[in-house]
C-alpha cells in the first residue's frame, strides 16, 4: 500500500500548527470604545436600559419585559466561557452600547465565531460600533492566531447579512433548516474571514477608523467596503 495520500491532493499543509489560546478575560480599549468581559452585577441593568426600542426579531432571546427578566437571561446565557460575552462601552458617553460574543470556539482548529451581537439603536451604524468589530477581529487573528473567523445569522436577517459583507466577511452559503428559534425554522447564512484575508481587512479597518476619514460633521469620506476592495486589489 502507498503511504497516506499517494498522489492524491490532501489539502494545504499547516506547518507548526498548535492549539490556539482561548479569549482572555481582559478589558480591550480602542479610540471610540472599550470592551469589558460581561459582568452581571455591573452591566446587566445598564444594558437593559440602553436596549429600549431594540428589535429582537432574529435574536435567540428577547424582547425582555423588564430588567429582572433580562438579568435572569443574562445570568443563564452570558456568564460562561463559550459564548464569551463582552459589553461594549461608548467612550464618548460611557454608556453601554451593546454586547457581542466570541463563541463556538474551537482552539484545536483555530476557528471562532462572532455572534450574539445586540446593539442599542443609538449605537448602531456608528464609528464605535465598527471599531468594536475591528477590536474583536484583531484579537482573534493578531493575538490569538486563529485561522478562521465566522459570522452566522438568520438568512432572513438582511441587515445582519449586509453588515457581515460590509465588515469584510465572505458569504459561504446557507444551511437550510439549520435551527429552530422561537418556534420557527431558521435557515442560517454563513460568512467568514480567514487569516490569509485578514491583513487586507485590517488595513482597511484602520484607514476607515482614522479620524481623517471623517468630516467635521462626522460623516465618512470613504466607505469601509471601498477600502476593503482597494486593499484586496493591492495585495492581489
Amino acid at each position: 500500500m502507498k503511504g497516506t495520500g499517494g498522489d492524491r491532493p490532501l489539502g494545504r499543509p499547516v506547518p507548526d500548527w498548535s492549539v490556539r489560546p482561548r479569549p482572555p478575560r481582559e478589558v480591550m480599549r480602542g479610540r471610540y470604545v472599550r470592551l469589558e468581559p460581561f459582568d452581571l452585577a455591573r452591566h446587566a441593568d445598564a444594558l437593559f436600559a440602553s436596549y429600549a426600542d431594540s428589535n429582537w426579531d432574529y435574536m435567540a432571546a428577547g424582547p425582555f419585559a423588564d430588567a429582572a427578566e433580562h438579568r435572569a437571561y443574562a445570568a443563564r446565557a452570558m456568564t460562561g466561557e463559550d459564548p464569551f460575552f463582552y459589553t461594549i462601552f461608548d467612550l464618548a458617553t460611557e454608556r453601554p452600547g451593546g454586547v457581542s460574543a466570541l463563541m463556538r470556539i474551537v482552539p484545536e482548529h483555530g476557528v471562532i465565531e462572532v455572534g450574539n451581537i445586540a446593539y442599542a439603536p443609538w449605537f448602531q451604524r456608528t464609528r464605535a460600533a465598527t471599531e468594536a468589530m475591528y477590536i474583536l477581529a484583531a484579537l482573534v487573528f493578531d493575538r490569538l492566531g486563529y485561522r478562521r473567523y465566522e459570522w452566522k445569522c438568520n438568512d432572513l436577517n438582511v441587515p445582519s447579512k449586509r453588515a457581515a459583507l460590509r465588515l469584510g466577511f465572505r458569504f459561504e452559503g446557507v444551511f437550510r433548516d439549520h435551527m429552530v428559534v422561537k418556534g420557527r425554522s431558521r435557515d442560517t447564512a454563513w460568512f467568514a474571514i480567514t487569516a490569509e484575508e485578514w491583513p487586507a481587512r485590517k488595513a482597511a479597518f484602520e484607514r476607515w477608523l482614522d479620524p481623517s476619514n471623517f468630516d467635521a460633521a462626522g460623516r465618512q469620506k470613504t466607505r469601509l467596503s471601498m477600502l476593503i476592495a482597494v486593499e484586496e486589489g493591492g495585495r492581489g
